[in-house]
Protein backbone atom coordinates (compact mmCIF):
# COMPACT_ATOMS: atom_id res chain seq x y z
CA UNK A 1 0.00 0.00 0.00
CA UNK A 2 0.90 3.30 -0.76
CA UNK A 3 -0.29 7.08 0.47
CA UNK A 4 -2.19 8.76 -2.76
CA UNK A 5 -0.90 11.97 -4.21
CA UNK A 6 -3.43 13.89 -3.35
CA UNK A 7 -2.73 12.44 0.88
CA UNK A 8 -2.79 15.41 3.00
CA UNK A 9 0.32 15.98 5.20
CA UNK A 10 0.99 18.66 6.83
CA UNK A 11 0.74 20.17 10.28
CA UNK A 12 -1.14 22.47 12.72
CA UNK A 13 -1.28 25.44 14.77
CA UNK A 14 -3.44 27.66 16.61
CA UNK A 15 -4.07 31.52 16.74
CA UNK A 16 -3.72 31.88 20.50
CA UNK A 17 -0.77 29.03 20.71
CA UNK A 18 1.06 30.20 18.08
CA UNK A 19 0.16 33.67 16.62
CA UNK A 20 1.60 36.24 19.69
CA UNK A 21 0.39 39.88 18.63
CA UNK A 22 -2.31 39.25 21.26
CA UNK A 23 -3.23 43.37 21.51
CA UNK A 24 -2.11 44.32 17.66
CA UNK A 25 -3.80 44.83 14.89
CA UNK A 26 -7.13 45.97 16.00
CA UNK A 27 -7.56 42.78 18.09
CA UNK A 28 -9.46 42.57 21.36
CA UNK A 29 -8.31 40.30 24.56
CA UNK A 30 -9.06 36.63 24.53
CA UNK A 31 -9.54 34.95 27.43
CA UNK A 32 -6.24 33.14 26.85
CA UNK A 33 -4.48 36.38 26.91
CA UNK A 34 -4.99 36.36 30.75
CA UNK A 35 -3.41 32.93 31.56
CA UNK A 36 -0.14 32.83 32.72
CA UNK A 37 2.85 29.96 32.50
CA UNK A 38 2.75 27.34 34.41
CA UNK A 39 4.93 24.02 34.97
CA UNK A 40 3.88 20.50 35.10
CA UNK A 41 3.71 21.13 38.76
CA UNK A 42 2.05 24.59 39.08
CA UNK A 43 -0.95 25.14 36.90
CA UNK A 44 -1.70 28.23 34.73
CA UNK A 45 -3.54 30.72 36.41
CA UNK A 46 -6.21 33.06 35.10
CA UNK A 47 -5.19 37.20 36.00
CA UNK A 48 -8.23 39.43 37.20
CA UNK A 49 -8.71 43.16 39.16
CA UNK A 50 -11.29 43.16 41.67
CA UNK A 51 -13.86 45.78 41.67
CA UNK A 52 -12.33 47.25 44.59
CA UNK A 53 -9.07 47.02 42.45
CA UNK A 54 -7.22 44.40 44.14
CA UNK A 55 -5.73 41.63 41.71
CA UNK A 56 -5.91 38.11 42.17
CA UNK A 57 -5.51 34.98 40.47
CA UNK A 58 -7.42 31.66 39.83
CA UNK A 59 -6.48 28.34 38.35
CA UNK A 60 -9.15 27.56 36.20
CA UNK A 61 -10.15 25.97 32.57
CA UNK A 62 -9.76 28.39 29.74
CA UNK A 63 -14.14 28.98 28.67
CA UNK A 64 -15.08 27.84 32.13
CA UNK A 65 -14.07 29.50 34.85
CA UNK A 66 -16.02 31.89 36.52
CA UNK A 67 -14.38 35.31 38.29
CA UNK A 68 -15.62 36.52 41.19
CA UNK A 69 -18.65 39.06 41.40
CA UNK A 70 -17.69 42.21 40.12
CA UNK A 71 -13.87 40.92 38.36
CA UNK A 72 -13.13 41.83 35.12
CA UNK A 73 -9.86 39.95 33.33
CA UNK A 74 -6.09 41.98 33.79
CA UNK A 75 -3.04 41.85 33.46
CA UNK A 76 -0.54 41.69 36.47
CA UNK A 77 2.79 43.10 35.91
CA UNK A 78 5.37 40.64 36.67
CA UNK A 79 3.86 37.46 35.55
CA UNK A 80 4.41 36.03 32.32
CA UNK A 81 1.52 35.64 29.68
CA UNK A 82 3.22 32.78 26.72
CA UNK A 83 0.41 33.36 24.31
CA UNK A 84 1.37 37.51 24.42
CA UNK A 85 4.25 36.78 21.64
CA UNK A 86 3.79 32.81 21.98
CA UNK A 87 6.19 32.00 18.44
CA UNK A 88 5.44 35.00 17.54
CA UNK A 89 3.98 34.01 13.75
CA UNK A 90 1.86 37.01 13.26
CA UNK A 91 5.10 38.43 12.78
CA UNK A 92 6.98 35.90 10.94
CA UNK A 93 4.50 33.57 8.91
CA UNK A 94 6.39 34.46 5.77
CA UNK A 95 9.46 32.94 7.39
CA UNK A 96 7.54 30.25 9.25
CA UNK A 97 5.63 29.30 5.59
CA UNK A 98 8.75 29.21 3.70
CA UNK A 99 10.02 26.97 6.39
CA UNK A 100 7.12 24.72 5.84
CA UNK A 101 6.86 24.41 2.18
CA UNK A 102 10.96 23.47 2.48
CA UNK A 103 9.60 20.38 4.38
CA UNK A 104 7.07 19.44 1.27
CA UNK A 105 3.95 20.41 3.39
CA UNK A 106 0.64 19.89 1.66
CA UNK A 107 -1.55 21.57 3.97
CA UNK A 108 -1.29 23.77 7.24
CA UNK A 109 -4.03 23.42 10.17
CA UNK A 110 -4.64 27.21 11.48
CA UNK A 111 -7.55 29.05 13.66
CA UNK A 112 -8.28 32.16 12.98
CA UNK A 113 -9.17 34.31 16.19
CA UNK A 114 -12.58 35.37 16.54
CA UNK A 115 -11.04 38.40 18.14
CA UNK A 116 -9.03 39.40 15.11
CA UNK A 117 -11.85 39.42 13.05
CA UNK A 118 -14.80 40.65 15.33
CA UNK A 119 -13.41 42.36 18.40
CA UNK A 120 -17.03 43.58 20.04
CA UNK A 121 -18.97 40.99 18.46
CA UNK A 122 -20.91 41.78 15.37
CA UNK A 123 -22.80 44.80 16.34
CA UNK A 124 -19.06 46.07 16.75
CA UNK A 125 -18.25 45.26 13.25
CA UNK A 126 -15.44 44.00 11.01
CA UNK A 127 -11.67 44.96 12.19
CA UNK A 128 -10.46 45.05 8.27
CA UNK A 129 -6.96 44.95 9.62
CA UNK A 130 -7.69 41.46 11.15
CA UNK A 131 -9.23 39.76 7.82
CA UNK A 132 -6.23 40.84 5.68
CA UNK A 133 -3.74 39.32 7.82
CA UNK A 134 -4.98 36.43 7.60
CA UNK A 135 -5.99 37.06 3.57
CA UNK A 136 -2.40 37.84 3.13
CA UNK A 137 -1.69 34.07 5.45
CA UNK A 138 -3.62 32.39 2.49
CA UNK A 139 -2.39 34.16 -0.05
CA UNK A 140 1.49 33.14 1.46
CA UNK A 141 0.44 29.53 1.75
CA UNK A 142 -1.02 29.28 -2.13
CA UNK A 143 2.48 30.65 -3.05
CA UNK A 144 4.19 27.54 -2.36
CA UNK A 145 1.08 25.23 -3.19
CA UNK A 146 0.45 24.84 0.50
CA UNK A 147 -3.86 24.23 1.25
CA UNK A 148 -4.66 25.99 3.98
CA UNK A 149 -7.38 23.65 6.55
CA UNK A 150 -9.07 26.52 9.24
CA UNK A 151 -10.80 26.23 12.21
CA UNK A 152 -12.97 29.00 13.45
CA UNK A 153 -12.88 28.07 17.20
CA UNK A 154 -9.93 27.02 19.30
CA UNK A 155 -10.17 27.81 22.88
CA UNK A 156 -9.93 31.17 22.49
CA UNK A 157 -13.52 33.17 23.38
CA UNK A 158 -13.55 36.61 23.34
CA UNK A 159 -13.70 38.43 26.23
CA UNK A 160 -15.95 40.50 25.05
CA UNK A 161 -18.54 37.48 24.92
CA UNK A 162 -17.95 36.25 28.60
CA UNK A 163 -17.96 39.70 29.85
CA UNK A 164 -21.19 40.51 27.79
CA UNK A 165 -23.04 36.78 27.31
CA UNK A 166 -21.38 34.39 29.84
CA UNK A 167 -19.76 32.73 26.76
CA UNK A 168 -21.71 29.54 24.93
CA UNK A 169 -24.13 29.63 28.30
CA UNK A 170 -26.06 31.74 26.11
CA UNK A 171 -27.76 30.71 23.19
CA UNK A 172 -27.11 34.31 21.29
CA UNK A 173 -23.80 33.02 21.32
CA UNK A 174 -25.15 30.70 18.14
CA UNK A 175 -25.80 33.43 15.79
CA UNK A 176 -22.81 35.46 16.99
CA UNK A 177 -21.03 32.29 16.06
CA UNK A 178 -22.41 32.08 12.40
CA UNK A 179 -22.31 35.45 11.45
CA UNK A 180 -18.34 34.88 12.15
CA UNK A 181 -18.47 32.07 9.90
CA UNK A 182 -20.28 33.81 7.55
CA UNK A 183 -17.93 36.76 7.42
CA UNK A 184 -15.15 34.29 6.56
CA UNK A 185 -16.42 31.99 4.03
CA UNK A 186 -17.13 35.65 2.17
CA UNK A 187 -13.74 36.81 2.69
CA UNK A 188 -11.65 34.35 2.09
CA UNK A 189 -13.71 32.67 -0.68
CA UNK A 190 -11.77 31.22 -3.04
CA UNK A 191 -8.30 31.00 -0.85
CA UNK A 192 -9.52 28.64 1.32
CA UNK A 193 -11.54 25.14 0.57
CA UNK A 194 -11.00 22.98 3.56
CA UNK A 195 -13.29 24.30 6.99
CA UNK A 196 -13.62 23.27 10.61
CA UNK A 197 -15.64 24.56 13.21
CA UNK A 198 -14.57 23.61 16.53
CA UNK A 199 -11.00 22.05 17.52
CA UNK A 200 -11.74 19.66 20.13
CA UNK A 201 -15.68 19.72 20.80
CA UNK A 202 -15.52 17.68 23.34
CA UNK A 203 -13.16 19.75 25.52
CA UNK A 204 -16.32 20.54 27.51
CA UNK A 205 -16.95 17.60 28.73
CA UNK A 206 -13.62 16.45 29.63
CA UNK A 207 -12.43 20.45 31.39
CA UNK A 208 -15.55 21.96 32.08
CA UNK A 209 -16.46 19.72 35.22
CA UNK A 210 -12.77 21.46 36.48
CA UNK A 211 -14.28 24.68 36.54
CA UNK A 212 -17.13 23.84 39.52
CA UNK A 213 -19.87 24.55 36.82
CA UNK A 214 -22.84 22.61 36.54
CA UNK A 215 -23.40 19.59 34.28
CA UNK A 216 -26.63 21.31 33.43
CA UNK A 217 -24.70 24.66 32.34
CA UNK A 218 -22.05 22.49 30.38
CA UNK A 219 -23.85 20.18 28.43
CA UNK A 220 -25.98 23.79 27.61
CA UNK A 221 -23.00 25.18 26.23
CA UNK A 222 -21.92 21.97 24.46
CA UNK A 223 -25.52 22.15 22.49
CA UNK A 224 -25.08 25.20 21.77
CA UNK A 225 -21.57 24.89 19.85
CA UNK A 226 -23.11 21.78 18.05
CA UNK A 227 -26.12 23.87 16.78
CA UNK A 228 -23.88 26.63 15.77
CA UNK A 229 -21.41 24.05 14.10
CA UNK A 230 -24.34 22.27 12.26
CA UNK A 231 -25.45 25.94 11.32
CA UNK A 232 -22.22 27.15 10.15
CA UNK A 233 -22.08 23.56 8.24
CA UNK A 234 -25.75 24.20 6.36
CA UNK A 235 -24.85 27.83 5.30
CA UNK A 236 -21.69 26.51 3.56
CA UNK A 237 -23.19 23.89 1.49
CA UNK A 238 -26.17 25.94 0.71
CA UNK A 239 -23.65 29.00 -0.05
CA UNK A 240 -20.53 27.30 -1.34
CA UNK A 241 -21.19 23.80 -2.65
CA UNK A 242 -17.44 24.09 -3.43
CA UNK A 243 -16.38 23.86 0.53
CA UNK A 244 -15.85 21.25 2.65
CA UNK A 245 -16.24 21.54 6.05
CA UNK A 246 -15.61 19.11 9.33
CA UNK A 247 -15.68 19.58 12.87
CA UNK A 248 -13.24 18.35 15.47
CA UNK A 249 -12.86 16.24 18.55
CA UNK A 250 -10.46 14.85 21.00
CA UNK A 251 -9.52 11.63 19.87
CA UNK A 252 -9.93 10.47 23.47
CA UNK A 253 -9.74 6.34 22.74
CA UNK A 254 -9.83 3.78 25.16
CA UNK A 255 -9.84 -0.25 26.03
CA UNK A 256 -11.40 -1.92 28.72
CA UNK A 257 -8.14 -3.02 30.90
CA UNK A 258 -9.25 -6.70 32.09
CA UNK A 259 -11.68 -9.08 30.03
CA UNK A 260 -14.29 -9.20 32.96
CA UNK A 261 -17.55 -7.92 31.26
CA UNK A 262 -18.29 -5.03 33.57
CA UNK A 263 -14.56 -3.76 32.19
CA UNK A 264 -15.93 -4.16 28.34
CA UNK A 265 -19.51 -2.43 29.39
CA UNK A 266 -17.81 0.57 31.10
CA UNK A 267 -14.55 0.85 28.07
CA UNK A 268 -17.93 1.29 25.76
CA UNK A 269 -19.92 3.64 28.21
CA UNK A 270 -16.44 5.47 28.37
CA UNK A 271 -16.19 5.68 24.40
CA UNK A 272 -20.17 6.78 24.31
CA UNK A 273 -20.02 9.37 26.92
CA UNK A 274 -16.70 11.17 25.64
CA UNK A 275 -16.08 10.81 22.05
CA UNK A 276 -18.83 9.55 20.33
CA UNK A 277 -21.64 11.48 22.10
CA UNK A 278 -20.01 14.81 19.80
CA UNK A 279 -19.00 13.00 16.59
CA UNK A 280 -22.41 11.06 16.13
CA UNK A 281 -23.85 13.83 16.23
CA UNK A 282 -22.24 16.06 13.90
CA UNK A 283 -21.82 13.20 11.76
CA UNK A 284 -25.04 11.36 11.59
CA UNK A 285 -27.08 14.81 12.47
CA UNK A 286 -28.78 14.47 15.88
CA UNK A 287 -27.92 13.42 19.09
CA UNK A 288 -27.51 8.94 19.39
CA UNK A 289 -29.94 6.63 21.50
CA UNK A 290 -27.43 6.68 24.35
CA UNK A 291 -27.36 10.48 24.59
CA UNK A 292 -30.47 10.48 26.90
CA UNK A 293 -28.97 7.89 28.84
CA UNK A 294 -26.39 10.12 29.86
CA UNK A 295 -28.76 13.40 30.32
CA UNK A 296 -30.26 11.46 32.75
CA UNK A 297 -27.15 10.12 34.71
CA UNK A 298 -26.34 13.58 34.99
CA UNK A 299 -29.78 15.54 35.66
CA UNK A 300 -29.25 17.29 32.61
CA UNK A 301 -32.27 18.77 30.53
CA UNK A 302 -31.41 20.33 27.23
CA UNK A 303 -33.74 22.94 25.49
CA UNK A 304 -33.53 21.57 21.91
CA UNK A 305 -36.02 23.18 19.70
CA UNK A 306 -37.19 22.13 16.29
CA UNK A 307 -35.11 24.28 14.80
CA UNK A 308 -32.30 22.93 16.61
CA UNK A 309 -33.17 19.03 14.98
CA UNK A 310 -33.21 20.65 11.72
CA UNK A 311 -30.12 22.77 11.98
CA UNK A 312 -28.35 19.58 13.20
CA UNK A 313 -30.03 17.10 10.37
CA UNK A 314 -29.02 19.69 7.82
CA UNK A 315 -25.35 20.29 8.97
CA UNK A 316 -23.90 17.39 9.09
CA UNK A 317 -20.18 17.42 8.57
CA UNK A 318 -18.23 16.46 5.03
CA UNK A 319 -15.46 14.86 7.11
CA UNK A 320 -14.64 13.78 10.87
CA UNK A 321 -11.38 15.25 12.70
CA UNK A 322 -9.79 14.11 15.68
CA UNK A 323 -6.56 13.91 17.43
CA UNK A 324 -4.46 11.05 18.11
CA UNK A 325 -1.31 11.44 20.75
CA UNK A 326 -2.37 8.42 22.80
CA UNK A 327 -4.53 5.16 24.28
CA UNK A 328 -6.02 4.95 27.95
CA UNK A 329 -7.54 2.06 29.93
CA UNK A 330 -11.19 1.64 31.70
CA UNK A 331 -11.43 -0.85 34.44
CA UNK A 332 -12.95 -1.39 37.32
CA UNK A 333 -10.96 -2.73 38.65
CA UNK A 334 -7.99 -0.31 39.75
CA UNK A 335 -6.90 -1.43 43.15
CA UNK A 336 -3.43 -2.66 43.30
CA UNK A 337 -3.00 -1.38 39.68
CA UNK A 338 0.49 0.58 38.99
CA UNK A 339 -0.93 4.55 38.20
CA UNK A 340 0.60 6.91 35.26
CA UNK A 341 0.84 10.06 35.91
CA UNK A 342 -1.19 12.15 32.88
CA UNK A 343 -3.26 9.02 32.27
CA UNK A 344 -7.27 11.29 31.22
CA UNK A 345 -8.65 8.38 32.70
CA UNK A 346 -8.20 6.39 35.99
CA UNK A 347 -4.53 7.12 36.15
CA UNK A 348 -3.92 3.38 34.96
CA UNK A 349 -0.67 2.59 33.33
CA UNK A 350 -1.59 -0.19 30.67
CA UNK A 351 1.49 -2.83 31.14
CA UNK A 352 1.99 -3.35 27.23
CA UNK A 353 2.82 0.13 26.24
CA UNK A 354 5.93 2.15 27.02
CA UNK A 355 4.99 5.61 28.05
CA UNK A 356 6.39 9.38 27.43
CA UNK A 357 7.69 11.48 29.92
CA UNK A 358 4.73 12.96 30.62
CA UNK A 359 2.81 9.68 30.84
CA UNK A 360 0.66 9.18 28.14
CA UNK A 361 1.06 5.83 26.23
CA UNK A 362 2.81 5.16 22.92
CA UNK A 363 0.65 3.48 20.85
CA UNK A 364 0.98 3.22 16.81
CA UNK A 365 -1.34 0.09 16.61
CA UNK A 366 -4.14 2.10 18.66
CA UNK A 367 -4.32 4.32 15.32
CA UNK A 368 -4.83 1.75 13.22
CA UNK A 369 -6.98 0.18 15.14
CA UNK A 370 -9.04 3.65 16.51
CA UNK A 371 -8.99 4.38 12.37
CA UNK A 372 -10.62 1.28 11.35
CA UNK A 373 -13.19 1.45 14.26
CA UNK A 374 -14.40 5.62 13.21
CA UNK A 375 -14.38 4.89 9.21
CA UNK A 376 -16.47 1.67 9.75
CA UNK A 377 -19.10 3.87 12.06
CA UNK A 378 -19.28 6.70 10.03
CA UNK A 379 -17.58 5.71 6.20
CA UNK A 380 -16.77 9.86 5.82
CA UNK A 381 -13.29 10.71 5.10
CA UNK A 382 -11.31 10.94 8.37
CA UNK A 383 -8.65 13.12 9.22
CA UNK A 384 -6.07 13.59 12.26
CA UNK A 385 -5.64 16.80 12.41
CA UNK A 386 -3.47 16.59 15.68
CA UNK A 387 -0.61 14.18 16.62
CA UNK A 388 3.11 14.44 18.27
CA UNK A 389 5.21 13.52 21.29
CA UNK A 390 6.02 16.07 23.86
CA UNK A 391 9.48 16.04 25.65
CA UNK A 392 11.96 17.76 27.56
CA UNK A 393 14.21 18.29 24.51
CA UNK A 394 17.84 19.57 24.74
CA UNK A 395 18.72 22.90 22.99
CA UNK A 396 22.44 22.69 21.56
CA UNK A 397 25.03 25.69 21.36
CA UNK A 398 24.22 26.04 17.18
CA UNK A 399 20.91 25.80 18.30
CA UNK A 400 19.77 22.34 16.91
CA UNK A 401 17.68 19.50 18.80
CA UNK A 402 18.51 15.78 18.32
CA UNK A 403 15.35 13.97 19.00
CA UNK A 404 15.50 10.15 17.63
CA UNK A 405 12.54 9.78 20.02
CA UNK A 406 10.48 11.64 18.14
CA UNK A 407 11.66 10.35 14.84
CA UNK A 408 10.54 7.25 16.21
CA UNK A 409 7.43 8.30 17.37
CA UNK A 410 6.11 9.38 13.94
CA UNK A 411 7.83 6.39 11.79
CA UNK A 412 5.88 4.18 14.23
CA UNK A 413 2.71 5.39 14.08
CA UNK A 414 3.18 6.71 10.02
Amino acid sequence: MSFPKNFLWGGDISANQCEGGWNEGGKSPNETDFQTGGTKTTPRMLTYRNADGTYGKVAGTIGFTRLPEGAKYAIIDGEFYPNHKATDFYHHYKEDIKMLAEMNFKVFNMTLSWARILPNGVEGGINREGVKFYRDVFKELKKYNIEPHVHLYKYDMPVYYIEKYDGWSNRALIDEFSEFAKIAFKEYDGLVKYWSTFNEINIVQLMGPLSGRSDQDLYTQLHHQLVASARVVRYAHENYPELKVGCMVAGLFTYPYTCDPVDQQANQKFMQDNFYYCADTFVRGYYPSYAKRLWKEKNVQLDITEQDKEDLLAGKVDYMEFSYYFTNVVTLHAEGLETTAGNLTFGIRNPYLNVSEWGWAIDPDGLKYYLHEMYDRWQIPLLNCENGLGATDVLEEDGSIHDPYRIEYHRAHI
